[in-house]
């Protein structure tokens, strides 16, 4: 514990806290002390009482945890909602939403979508997330704006996209976002090749050598169906995982999204190289896309993070939902109910997506001296009762409404259920309007 000052910023007095480390620590009547951004103290409530604040927070009903961290997602396909649901992946993308977005996606098409996640993230918990799409300035810009924690992977497809021509000019733009972000304590920048079936190998090459160069990570779907991985092996005669190795991609930088198709060779790849895993469960179930294997990960020491994936492909932005899904998944996948307990699956939607973007030093847990990324579940209602295991309770009963408070570095997002940001009616009414000319774009394009 650091040393603590006469009076500090603000002191949480809750029922129950999860630090996360120690693994499997939950701690009962304690208090958590911020000052100036960061987490100074972990103290007894009786010890609290005797420190000056300049806010107390009683929170008697509720576990605080850290903020959870949404390891990959499109923000601004929340425009995208229920546009193009039950299809398989590829006739999802090349039918209807790679079409919509040719049509709609411009600077404000990003900006209120992004608005419309990020509002929907912070409502839940969610105080980190890692995005790839089109205009990343603009979802750094929301990001900002909102106060929220954001690592921003721009677009890298060697075909013309929203914003970029070629895959040079969008290296050139993203390149630029890092230069103006390198100081910015909220946004993280990384490279975002589309995928191995979209990008060739000379860009590839580049994005390695860049990424090295400037020690950036590398967001990529990879081996995210069997027919990506099938098709790979006609064209290449390699796996896509061992093309990349071949291209040197492969790093403890590099965050592999999906990897529902996953042999023991890919493991002892994945395992030797230290590569971070996103799993996003119920995108890949909707699409039907397959199931990644996390209890054999994480038992061959791979770090395993969690990600929603775009409301397009899931449709919601609730990590809550997205942490039962995860371990009922785990465990029906492996035949062990014992797999992804309650507190490893917290871990992966808080400290193992943190280690997984690289900004594991700085928040995903709730220690002395990390940044005051926090949320705090209430417990109280009746549908929550009886509570014997609060962690167990937070992932198999609770939901993104039963959150109650969130903070980022100390400052409060979501007070008492409401969010606090601006312009909230002003939103709704840009989504509105952006769904109306979607709609009938989309009835036109079916007729």
């Amino acid at each position: 514990m650091l040393s603590l000052p006469d009076s500090v910023d603000l002191i949480i007095l809750a029922r129950w806290i999860v630090p996360v480390v120690p693994t499997g620590q939950v701690l009962e009547n304690h208090a958590v002390i911020v000052h100036q951004s960061r987490i100074i103290g972990i103290v007894s409530q009786q010890r609290a009482a005797s420190l000056q604040a300049r806010e107390r927070r009683e929170l008697p009903h509720h576990v605080l945890i850290p903020g959870l961290i949404n390891a990959h997602g499109h923000a601004a396909m929340s425009l995208f909602r229920g546009l193009a649901d039950d299809l398989p992946l590829m006739n999802w993308l090349n039918d209807h939403i790679w079409p919509a977005e040719g049509r709609w996606v411009s600077e404000d098409f990003v900006r209120i979508g992004t608005r419309l996640a990020v509002s929907e993230m912070l409502r839940g918990g969610t105080t980190c997330f890692a995005d790839m799409y089109f205009y990343p300035e603009i979802s750094a810009q929301v990001a900002m704006d909102a106060g929220m924690r954001a690592q921003l992977a721009f677009p890298v497809i060697d075909n013309p996209i929203p914003g970029a021509q070629n895959s040079a000019e969008a290296i050139s733009k993203g390149l630029r976002l890092h230069d103006e972000s390198k100081h910015n304590e909220l946004i993280s920048v990384a490279f975002g090749p589309h995928a191995p079936y979209t990008v060739g190998d000379e860009t590839l090459i580049r994005v390695r050598t860049l990424a090295d160069e400037l020690e950036l990570p590398v967001h990529m779907h990879v081996h995210e169906t069997a027919f990506e991985v099938e098709e790979a092996i006609r064209q290449t005669g390699m796996r896509p995982l061992q093309r990349l190795r071949e291209l040197g991609l492969l790093s403890p930088r590099l965050q592999a999204v999906h990897m529902t198709q996953i042999d023991d060779q890919d493991i002892q790849l994945l395992r030797d190289y230290g590569v971070q895993i996103i799993h996003c469960p119920e995108s890949n179930m909707k699409l039907a896309s397959g199931f990644c294997p996390v209890q054999r990960l994480l038992d061959n020491n791979i770090n395993v993070a969690l990600g929603t994936d775009g409301a397009a492909s899931n449709n919601d932005l609730d990590m809550f939902a997205e942490l039962r899904t995860a371990a009922l998944l785990a465990k029906g996948v492996s035949g062990q109910p014992t797999a992804l307990d309650a507190h490893s699956a917290l871990r992966m939607a808080t400290l193992a997506g943190a280690q997984a973007l690289g900004i594991g030093e700085q928040t995903g847990s709730l220690e002395p001296g990390k940044l005051a990324d926090m949320v705090a579940v209430d417990l109280s209602a009746l549908p929550l009762q009886p509570v014997y295991h609060p962690v167990s309770q937070l992932l198999y009963t609770c939901n993104a409404s039963h959150v109650s408070d969130v903070w980022v570095a100390g400052r409060q997002k979501v007070r008492s259920g409401q969010l606090q940001l601006a312009d909230q009616d002003g939103l709704l009414e840009a989504v509105n309007e952006w769904a109306q000319q979607i709609q009938i774009g989309d009835e036109e394009h079916d007729a």
